[in-house]
C-alpha cells in the first residue's frame, strides 16, 4: 500500500513514530512524500492508496475516496503556517498582484473567500512556486503579496521581510468563530477495506506517540527548518490532529461558503 505524507513538519506528529520505527507500517506499506498539491493529484489519479489530502480536494473527489475518521490537520485560531505576506495593508491590495503557492489548494480557496467576503478586495492572482527553497526566487517576482504555506511560511515569518502578515487560520476564526480544517486523510474506495483499516490504525497509533513527544519533534523540526525551537513547539502544539463532529461542521461551513458540493461520508 502506498501512503502519502506531506514533507512539512506539520505531519511529524502523525508520521514521527513511523519514521523512528516505533510504529510499523502494515506489511508492504510504503511512504510517499510530496507537497499537498502533489499528493492530492497522486491520490486522485490512483497512484496512492491512502494519503493526507487537502480538505477541499477530498470534497471535490469524495465519490472516489473514503474519508478516514478521527484524523485531520486543523487549527482553532492561528495556524502559523498558512499566511498572506504583504507589502501593504490587505485592504489596499485591490487590483494588486498576489502570488499563490503552487503547493496549496484549500488555502487558496480560503484566501479567495477572505478577499471576497471579508476584506472586499479583488486582487490579481498568479501561481508561483513557494517552497522553502524558492523564497529567494519568489522575492524577485513582481508582487504586492504572496500566500505561503508549510515550513516556508514559518521561515518567511521568522525572516520578517514583509511588513504585513495575515494568518488565515486566525482570520477564519475571527470571521466565523469556527476551527478550520486544512487537510484530512482519505483512501481509494477500491483499496482493500482490511488493509485500509490497518493502515488507519497505524496512523492513529503513530499520532498518539507523536502528541506525547512534541518536544522531541519540535527539536527535530527546528534543526530541519532553522526556525527557533520555541516557535516550532508553539506551532506543533497549536495544531489539532483530530476530526470530531465540530471539525466536520466547520469543514461543511467552509465548503458551503466556497460553493463546493459536500459528501463527507466517514469510513
Amino acid at each position: 500500500m502506498k501512503i502519502g505524507r506531506i514533507g512539512y513538519i506539520n505531519c511529524a506528529p502523525v508520521y514521527g513514530a513511523i519514521d523512528r520505527g516505533i510504529v510499523a507500517l502494515p506489511p508492504g506499506g510504503e511512504l510517499v512524500t510530496g507537497t499537498p498539491s502533489e499528493l492530492n493529484d497522486l491520490l486522485v489519479a490512483g497512484e496512492l492508496d491512502l494519503s493526507v489530502i487537502s480538505a477541499i480536494e477530498y470534497a471535490r473527489h469524495a465519490k472516489e475516496l473514503v474519508l478516514l475518521p478521527d484524523l485531520a490537520i486543523s487549527c482553532d485560531g492561528p495556524v502559523r503556517s498558512v499566511a498572506l505576506f504583504s507589502k501593504r495593508a490587505v485592504e489596499r491590495l485591490g487590483g494588486s498582484t498576489v502570488l499563490l503557492s503552487a503547493s496549496s489548494r484549500t488555502s487558496i480557496a480560503l484566501l479567495e473567500l477572505l478577499c471576497r467576503d471579508v476584506w472586499k478586495i479583488r486582487p490579481k492572482f498568479a501561481e508561483a512556486r513557494a517552497e522553502a527553497t524558492d523564497l529567494e526566487t519568489l522575492a524577485a517576482l513582481p508582487h504586492e503579496a504572496v500566500l505561503v504555506i508549510g515550513d516556508a511560511a514559518l521561515q518567511l515569518a521568522a525572516a520578517g521581510t514583509y511588513p504585513h502578515r495575515y494568518d488565515l487560520g486566525e482570520e477564519w476564526k475571527r470571521w466565523t468563530g469556527l476551527p478550520f480544517v486544512f487537510a484530512v486523510w482519505a483512501a481509494q474506495r477500491v483499496a482493500k477495506a482490511d488493509l485500509r483499516k490497518t493502515t488507519h490504525e497505524t496512523l492513529l497509533a503513530s499520532r498518539a506517540w507523536g502528541l506525547a513527544h512534541l518536544d522531541d519533534l519540535a527539536a527535530e523540526a527546528a534543526r530541519k527548518t532553522g526556525v527557533t525551537l520555541a516557535a516550532c513547539r508553539d506551532y506543533l502544539g497549536g495544531l489539532d490532529y483530530a476530526f470530531s463532529a465540530q471539525h466536520r461542521a466547520a469543514l461543511s461551513d467552509f465548503l458551503r461558503r466556497a460553493g463546493v458540493p459536500q459528501f463527507l461520508q466517514v469510513a
